[in-house]
């Protein structure tokens, strides 16, 4: 079974911003991601427990020699929507900064969602 990965505007604007060597490896984990959807577990994929959504969680990526993070989360048609990334290198903050940001985001598609 194939899972479907959309990406929030955010997330998409800030991926194509990436250079293509970035981009082809960040690639190759959403692919996993696609393939595995929620049974894609450690050490790839972590739930971010600082969340007030359960279902946020991180894809961990290895890209260059550095660790990049791309937080995301299943909605309630079990789609995983792409909602931030980065490389988190040297930033203590990256999680108290990405999560607050993810949270705003999966929010907003939650609402959307509603709407429709």
């Amino acid at each position: 079974m194939t899972w479907t990965v959309i990406m929030c505007a955010e997330f998409a604007t800030w991926y194509e911003k990436q250079d293509r060597a970035v981009q082809k490896r960040l690639s190759a984990y959403l692919m996993h991601l696609s393939q595995l959807g929620p049974a894609l577990g450690r050490p790839l994929v972590d739930t971010l427990k600082t969340s007030r959504y359960g279902q946020l969680k991180e894809l961990r990526a290895q890209c260059q020699g550095r660790p990049w993070r791309i937080l995301f989360a299943f909605d309630p048609l079990r789609h995983a929507v792409l909602l931030c990334g980065g490389d988190k290198t040297g930033n203590k903050r990256f999680y108290s900064i990405y999560i607050r940001l993810a949270e705003a985001r999966f929010r907003r598609h939650l609402l959307a969602l509603r709407s429709e």
